[in-house]
This record gives C-alpha cells, structure tokens and sequence, in this order.
C-alpha cells in the first residue's frame, strides 16, 4: 500500500475515533444493528442444531462482510479523500467506545441516587446479567466487568484489525463480534450452531486483549497492580480474552472482579480476579473504570496509527496479498 493510502486509512481512522468520542452510537439506525438484524434474519432460515449449519451462517455473515468492505475498498483506491472519509465512517461505525462509557455511566449514576430498580433496568444495555438477581455492589461490579471487556471488543480489538486490514478488517472485526454476542453464547439454541462464532471470535479478539491489557498496565492508576492480577490471575477465567483485560482492569483500580455471576436461568461460579489485594467494586468505581477505557482506547488508537505500515505489510505476507495471490479463506 502507498504511502498516501495509509496516510488516508490513518487520518479517516483518527477522524472516526474523534466522531465516536463526539457523537456516539445512534440509538436508531447503526450500521450494526442493521448487520444484526440481517444475520438474525439468516439464522431463522439456517439454524440447525449442527456445527455445521453454524459454521455456514458465520461464513456467510462475516465472510459476506469482508468481502463486501474489500469491493468497496478497492472502489475508492488511489482517491485520496474518499478513502479517507470510508476509513472514518467505518471506524467510526465499529467502535462503541461512547456508548460503552454511557451506558455505564447512567447505571453509576442510577446506583448513586439510591435508584436501584433503574439501575437493574439500564444494566442489560451492558451485559447479559439477570439484574434481578443482583443488589447495588453486584451490579457495580457488571458494570466494571463489561467496560473491561467492551474496551478491548469495542475498541481496541476494532483499532487492531483496522491496522491490519484496513477497512474490511474494522468491518469483519465487528462482524465476527457483533455475531458471537448472537450466537455465540451457551444457550440451548446455540451450543452447537453457535460455536463457529465463537472460536471465531476468540481467535479475532486475542491481539486486541493482549492490547488492552498491556495499555492499561502502561495507563492505569496501578501499574504494578494491574500487571501482577494480569499475570496471576488473567489465565483463570473461562474466557482467554476477557481473562486478561478484567484481570488488568481489576489490578489497575484495586477492586476484586469474578465470582458468582447470575444469568437467566443458570448461576456460574467463575474464579476471583485481583482477590488477593483488590476490595470489593464500589460505585465510585464505574467511573474510574469509564476514565481508565478512555486512557488505554486513545492509547490503542496512537499505538495502531504508528504501527499500520508494519502490520498491513504483515498482513500482506501472511495472505500472500504481497505476492499478487489474492485474498484467501480463513483454513477450518
């Protein structure tokens, strides 16, 4: 790629960070929702209780995506101001950054008036918790938990695979996202159609946790603290990637994240993270933890926008892009 092309890629992407600070999600008519709402749709028509079936659906839905971002990506090339304006629409329709600090927000202040009942009805914006199953600390606690992971999925993990592929790595990142919080999870209905989302993601969000982690070891308010719960404890969570950026985030604030977490219709007991120095999550603490996703977000965006040209020529190597190959499919 020229020089010119990641400059464009590079500004579009720093304009689309400052649009998602700025303006946020729009509460009707995302992009993403849109995707959702397409791949809703194919799933009605294509589930089965088979591996398989799920293994088509995400091929179709995130492959689908891919493509479609490298056709119009290749429509734009050598125009400098359009690519520069889809590098920024895309960027700044993939990351949730805002939202995130938001929602989160409105739950803190909900549980600091004393409104619990209005905090339990904000807290499914966030994650997929029974929040009546939860009291004030509890809830707190999800709140601080989904920032930690959200920062690395709905922002860093989205800068990463920008760096990597440009356009149609944002795009494909939230795709393969957007479909493991659909499918992805252990219900019944998706156990086996949705496990080809999920490894999928899994594979997808690793360099952007490991990011994660290590910016907010680097941008933390304890350093040491986040480094040593990242290294004890981030490898007990039955997530490999929420692992490591709750167990940094738990470090980073001095709180203890894990435990018993209540979903509709199961109870898990997940190990504690940051048990040995950390207390228990405060509301204060939604804040703090808000503040923190802020610092390692516009962190990953600096260390994404300095190392694009490396890793676009890594890209290029590893899919023999390079080499006039084209593109090739992901091997299962």
């Amino acid at each position: 790629m020229s020089r010119s092309a990641h400059l464009a890629h590079g500004c579009g992407t720093a304009l689309g960070f400052v649009a998602d600070a700025v303006f946020a999600d729009p509460r009707r008519g995302h992009p993403v929702a849109a995707f959702g709402s397409l791949a809703g749709a194919l799933e009605r028509r294509l589930w089965r209780d088979h591996r398989g079936a799920g293994a088509l659906h995400t091929l179709l839905c995130a492959g689908g995506t891919a493509l479609g971002a490298t056709a119009v990506t290749r429509a734009v090339r050598g125009r400098g101001a359009a690519h520069l304006a889809l590098s920024a629409a895309t960027t700044w329709a993939v990351l949730g950054g805002a939202s995130l600090g938001r929602e989160a927000r409105a739950v803190g202040d909900a549980l600091s008036s004393g409104d619990l009942a209005a905090a339990r009805a904000r807290l499914p914006h966030l994650c997929g918790r029974d929040p009546q199953a939860l009291d004030a600390e509890e809830i707190a606690r999800a709140v601080v938990e989904s920032v930690a992971e959200n920062t690395s999925d709905a922002v860093v993990g989205a800068l990463v695979w920008g760096a990597l592929a440009g356009v149609p790595g944002l795009a494909a990142f939230r795709a393969v996202n957007t479909l493991d919080a659909m499918v992805g999870h252990r219900s019944p209905r998706h156990l086996r159609f949705g496990w080809a989302a999920a490894r999928l993601d899994d594979l997808a969000g690793l360099p952007g946790s490991r990011l994660t982690a290590a910016l907010t070891v680097a941008v933390g308010p304890d350093r040491g603290g986040a480094w040593r719960t990242w290294r004890a404890d981030g490898h007990r969570h039955p997530s490999p990637n929420a692992g490591p950026v709750e167990a940094a985030f738990a470090g980073a604030l001095g709180v203890r994240l894990g435990g018993t977490l209540a979903y509709r219709g199961r109870i898990e007991h997940r190990p504690v993270l940051g048990g040995e120095r950390g207390r228990p999550v405060a509301v204060g603490d939604i804040a703090r933890a808000v503040r923190l996703s802020r610092r390692v977000g516009a962190g990953a965006l600096l260390v994404t926008l300095a190392a694009r040209p490396a890793l676009a020529a890594v890209a290029r190597r590893v899919t023999g892009a390079g080499r006039g190959s084209g593109s090739r499919g992901r091997q299962r």
